[in-house]
């Protein structure tokens, strides 16, 4: 397989999500060195309606209102290369129940996008290209005659048959799909077991960091961020990313009391209503920070002593390699986790794996005490080791191997 080809890249996520997302990530990287094609996360017109005046919405409106064929969206945090395209929007169908209705509506919504997607392929005269589908089982199970990808790739990033709303269509979607693409890349060591099953050419492609964003959080004076202010003199563990089903907020809570004279810093949108319902928004040493883009991360990074990762232990949360370790790494932060994977327990000799909820609250202290420059060394190599340009060049080898 050329390495040069061009590459269309359809994904769950859109480049200004709350949080950062393996998708967009792998797509930026690959448009280093080739023409990258990423069509988001499509609208239905029940969000376009219910948010329609938000500012993302401002801006696709904008784009669909232009008039052309195929619809594309500029911004100065999307690369040159990278042609980021906004899809026409869609009919709501996961709302109805697996039969003709929501095939004939999928069928529908399908037609829209293979129809956009036959206008970039005609407007950039594109003809051997690789699709890659990043964890949107729901569109793109199949392809026209006029269109045929050299290669056709799906990328799991998480167990959907875990999250309710995803399982309702989308388990069946996703098995067929695994099973009729011609390669499976999969986030996670579960993740991949449970795939390989499916299709032989399922390949371990794990979430990796940004190093150069985020070890400026050693080497650059980073201006404290405006939320920490308050806590001069004071320890401060830290968390990034959604806060939602994901977490053990049983363990956090007993982080919060046990460690009563240290500050707990959470940057990220919270989805979870244990967050209000247990009382960790009035809780003095909690602070909620809200969604920050990743860009002004490593400045939080900075001024953190120990960042947590209290996920729950579950089937869904076996899967998990997250992103956020590397990221953690590459700013030189200790980390405790709980030994939620196969995946985090891989960084066992940089990291701090909680054996139990006791375990965690020691050795967060453990963390705090046993920093020193070899540790902040050994961990930034580490996240050196996985960085997005070392997965595209593991993601051409995948392809190499598969035959293509």
């Amino acid at each position: 397989m050329d390495p040069k080809s061009d590459i269309i890249f359809f994904s769950l996520s859109r480049y200004d999500d709350p949080i950062s997302f393996v998708g967009l990530s792998l797509a930026k990287e690959l448009a280093k060195h080739n023409r990258v094609f990423f069509i988001e996360q499509p609208y239905t017109w029940k969000d376009y309606w219910k948010g329609r005046n938000d500012a993302a919405m401002v801006k696709r409106k904008m784009a669909w209102g232009s008039g052309s064929g195929a619809t594309y969206l500029k911004d100065e945090k999307i690369p040159d290369n990278l042609h980021y395209v906004v899809p026409p929007r869609m009919f709501p169908a996961n709302f109805l129940p697996a039969g003709p209705l929501y095939n004939a509506v999928s069928s529908w919504n399908n037609k829209i996008l293979s129809s956009q997607l036959r206008e970039i392929i005609r407007e950039h005269a594109i003809s051997n290209f690789v699709f890659v589908n990043c964890f949107n089982p729901f569109y793109f199970g199949s392809f026209p005659p006029d269109i045929k990808p050299f290669v056709n790739a799906y990328y799991c990033v998480d167990d959907i048959s875990q999250v309710a709303y995803t399982r309702k269509h989308g388990l069946a979607l996703e098995e067929k799909m695994v099973h009729d693409y011609d390669i499976c890349f999969a986030t996670g060591m579960e993740l991949q077991r449970i795939k390989k099953a499916h299709n032989r050419h399922t390949f371990y492609l794990p979430n990796a960091g940004d190093y150069e964003l985020f070890s400026q959080a050693v080497h650059t004076a980073l201006p404290k961020p405006a939320e920490l202010l308050p806590y001069a003199g004071k320890k401060i563990i830290g968390f990034t990313g959604s806060v939602e089903y994901r977490t053990d907020f049983g363990l956090l809570k007993k982080m919060v009391e046990y460690h009563h004279d240290k500050i707990f810093v959470l940057v990220g949108p919270v989805y979870a209503p244990e967050i209000h319902d247990m009382g960790f928004d009035k809780m003095q040493n909690v602070v909620l920070v809200g969604a920050k883009h990743i860009t002004v991360l490593p400045a939080y990074l900075q001024h953190m002593d120990v960042m947590i990762i209290p996920y729950q232990l579950s089937t869904l949360t076996k899967s998990i390699y997250p992103l956020k370790i590397n990221e953690y790494l590459g700013a030189g932060k200790p980390v405790v986790t709980t030994a939620f994977s196969d995946d985090i327990q891989t960084f066992g000799d940089v990291i701090y794996v909680a054996k139990n909820k006791e375990d965690f609250l020691v050795l967060i202290d453990r963390a705090i005490q046993e920093n020193g420059q070899s540790l902040i060394h050994r961990r930034m190599e580490r996240a050196r080791e996985n960085t997005w340009a070392a997965r595209v060049s593991q993601f051409w080898s995948f392809v190499d191997e598969a035959g293509f």
